[in-house]
C-alpha cells in the first residue's frame, strides 16, 4: 500500500473496500494505571530470537525471501511471549522522532524498530513477515511461533497508522493469516485515532518512562477485532 503522503485518495483507499476485511488492534487501558516496568522482563517478552531478527532484516533489505532456507535455526530456541516490531515515523513528533527511535532500539534491539523512511509497511509485510512464513514451511517451529505471536506497534499520527494498518490488511486478502494487531504511540498532532483506542491524544511529556508503558500495553492489552470502515470517521492525514 501507498505512503500516505502519496495522496489522500490512494492512502485512504482501504477504509472504504469491503467491510468483510478485518484488521486487528488492541484497546488500550491508561498507561498511567501501570506500575514500574523492568526494561530485561520487558525484553525478554518481546524480543524476537537473533536469527530471524537478522534473517527478517535481510529478506526486507534485499526484498528477497529466496535465502532464508540456509539459516540454520537453534534447537532450543524459544519465541517471545509477544514478539514485536514498531515503526516509527521520525518526521512526526517534532524533535521527539529521532529521541524516540533511539530510546526504542535501546529497549528492543535496532533490527525490530523500523524507520518508515527507510522500510515501508509493504515492503515489511511481503519480506518480513514472509521470511517467517517460508521458514515456518522449512519445519522452523520457532519462525512459526513468532509469525502467530507478532505484534505491531507504530509511532507516529493518524497517517502513519493507517498506512501501516492498510498494508497489514493485505494479509487478509492474500490469505496469510493471522494479521498481526496494532498499537499505537500518538506522533500526529490529531491522533484520532490513537485516542478512539485509548493510546491517548498526543505524545506524553515524560516521553522517556512512558516508552515502557506503551510497549508493556501492546503485550498486555486487550485485542479488539474491527472491520476497516470503523476506522473511516476518525481517519485524517496529519502527520506533521
Amino acid at each position: 500500500m501507498d505512503s500516505p503522503s502519496s495522496g489522500t485518495s490512494e492512502s485512504t483507499h482501504w477504509l472504504t473496500t469491503s467491510r468483510s476485511s478485518f484488521v486487528e488492534s488492541f484497546r488500550s487501558v491508561r498507561l498511567s494505571a501501570i506500575g514500574r516496568i523492568d526494561k530485561e522482563d520487558l525484553r525478554k517478552r518481546i524480543l524476537i530470537p537473533e536469527y530471524l531478527r537478522f534473517a527478517m532484516r535481510d529478506a526486507i533489505l534485499s526484498k528477497d525471501i529466496n535465502g532464508v532456507g540456509l539459516i540454520i535455526s537453534d534447537a532450543n530456541c524459544e519465541a517471545p511471549e509477544a514478539p514485536m516490531v514498531v515503526f516509527v515515523n521520525s518526521k512526526s513528533g517534532g524533535r521527539h522522532g529521532p529521541f524516540l527511535k533511539s530510546r526504542l532500539q535501546d529497549i528492543m534491539g535496532e533490527e525490530q524498530v523500523f524507520d518508515l523512511s527507510v522500510v515501508k509497511p509493504p515492503d515489511f509485510v511481503q519480506y518480513g513477515l514472509g521470511c517467517l512464513e517460508k521458514l515456518a514451511s522449512l519445519g522452523d517451529e520457532c519462525a512459526k511461533e513468532v509469525r502467530e505471536k507478532m505484534r505491531i506497534v507504530v509511532a507516529g499520527g493518524d497517517g502513519t497508522v493507517g498506512w501501516v494498518l492498510g498494508s497489514l490488511s493485505e494479509l487478509n486478502k492474500q490469505k496469510r493469516e493471522p494479521v498481526p494487531p496494532t498499537g499505537i504511540i500518538p506522533l500526529g498532532t490529531g491522533n484520532d485515532l490513537s485516542r478512539s483506542f485509548g493510546w491517548g491524544g498526543s505524545f506524553p511529556f515524560a516521553w522517556k518512562s512512558a516508552i515502557k508503558r506503551f510497549l508493556h500495553k501492546a503485550v498486555t492489552g486487550p485485542i479488539c477485532r474491527l472491520d476497516r470502515q470503523a476506522f473511516s470517521d476518525c481517519y485524517h492525514t496529519d502527520d506533521n
